[in-house]
């Protein structure tokens, strides 16, 4: 005999504001935006731009996503509470900007 119970999610219904990251990316910032100062704070930010950047190459392929323009997306998205101004954020996408460099020139 199966429950009758139904499950409710609490989705946000807010429009998108870039279609190209997605709703959970939003979603990540909004909640980032409500962290207090820290380390957590700051892992999520570096999390939420890797996740950004991936994205932002799947949706554009002709067009380079670089950390500048991730940094400024998540400022907008967050309506300037996150600033991604930790070390830590710049020199993590810096790694990644420079293996991503080394990929294309191998192919």
């Amino acid at each position: 005999m199966v429950n009758d119970m139904t499950l409710q999610l609490n989705r946000n219904t807010a429009p998108i504001k870039m279609r190209n990251y997605g709703r959970i990316v939003q979603d990540m910032i909004a909640y980032a935006s409500t962290l207090p100062a820290g380390q957590e704070r700051d892992s999520l930010e570096i999390y939420i731009a890797q996740c950004m950047r991936q994205r932002n190459l799947i949706w554009n392929r002709d067009q380079e996503a670089g950390i500048n323009r991730v940094k400024e997306d998540i400022i907008r998205m967050s309506q300037g509470k996150l600033l991604c101004e930790s070390q830590a954020f710049e020199q993590i996408l810096m790694q990644s900007d420079s293996q991503a460099a080394g990929k294309k020139k191998k192919k």
